[in-house]
């Protein structure tokens, strides 16, 4: 758990480094709307990693438990969701439309993974993880 924490808080550090420099740039309207969608969109993805507390992994594995609340509630797989509209936000904010190639690599990879996820979690979670899969988008 620290381990991850000190992880997330070099991350936040680096992208207030990175809007520092950025905040420089002139404020064109699709660097506005590429803003609009990566600042909620890395809030919710720090959330939604709270939220895991212990039960995260690079690796998919299943925890003590299994998390159905706050934003797990409505969204499984918020971390990938939230962390995917941040990278179309910051490429859009970066005006750099080309980058958005790379998500014909990560969407597949992001379901590869969310699959084998879901696979690891139905085995140790059984009916209760189908019910909440049930219940929940992506």
């Amino acid at each position: 758990m620290k381990l991850n924490l000190i992880t997330l808080a070099a991350v936040v550090v680096a992208l207030a480094v990175y809007f520092r420099y950025a905040a420089e740039l002139p404020w064109t309207p699709w660097r506005v709307v590429g803003f609009a969608i990566a600042a909620p969109a890395f809030a919710l993805f720090v959330l939604a990693r709270l939220e895991l507390g212990s039960a995260f992994s690079a690796r998919a594995k299943a925890g003590d438990a299994l998390v159905t609340t706050g934003i797990y509630a409505r969204v499984r797989n918020p971390i990938y969701v939230f962390g995917g509209l941040f990278i179309v936000g910051a490429i859009i904010w970066a005006q750099r439309p080309w980058l958005l190639l790379a998500f014909v690599v990560l969407i597949p990879l992001q379901m590869w993974r969310v699959r084998n996820e879901e696979r690891v979690l139905e085995a140790k979670f059984g009916d209760a993880y189908r019910a909440y899969k049930a219940k929940t988008w992506f």
